[in-house]
């Protein structure tokens, strides 16, 4: 697939970024290198990008909001909590499969959702 017009890199604003790589670190497996206090770049085996120190905002006030997959909530939404997260919108489902929302420890809201119907 060729990188020509697609999303190569996403920057998020993290009021701790070394909280937020903590967190996408033992949720998700994530990858990081720091460059600096302020800014850490992570790969997520897919897509890469960076936390940078600011303010982030949430989806509710028009920030995007990225939905990553996970074959099962239920374990993925235990990670989050038990890594600092904080589920702002409890597992829902809607045509095609299932989500939730949460904020991770430096304020970005991001879902995780699956094709399975949790019940």
């Amino acid at each position: 697939m060729s990188r020509e017009n697609r999303i190569d890199y996403v920057e998020f604003a993290s009021a701790d970024p070394a909280a937020s790589r903590a967190f996408f670190e033992a949720v998700f497996g994530w990858s990081f290198v720091d460059y600096g206090e302020d800014y850490t770049a992570f790969d997520d085996g897919r897509l890469q990008g960076g936390f940078f120190r600011g303010q982030p905002q949430r989806a509710e006030a028009g920030a995007p909001l990225l939905v990553l997959y996970a074959d099962l909530l239920a374990p993925v939404e235990a990670a989050v909590r038990a890594a600092g997260g904080q589920v702002v919108r409890p597992v829902f489902s809607f045509p095609g499969g299932s989500r939730f929302q949460f904020v991770e420890p430096g304020g970005n809201e991001l879902a995780v959702w699956s094709e399975r119907d949790p019940a």
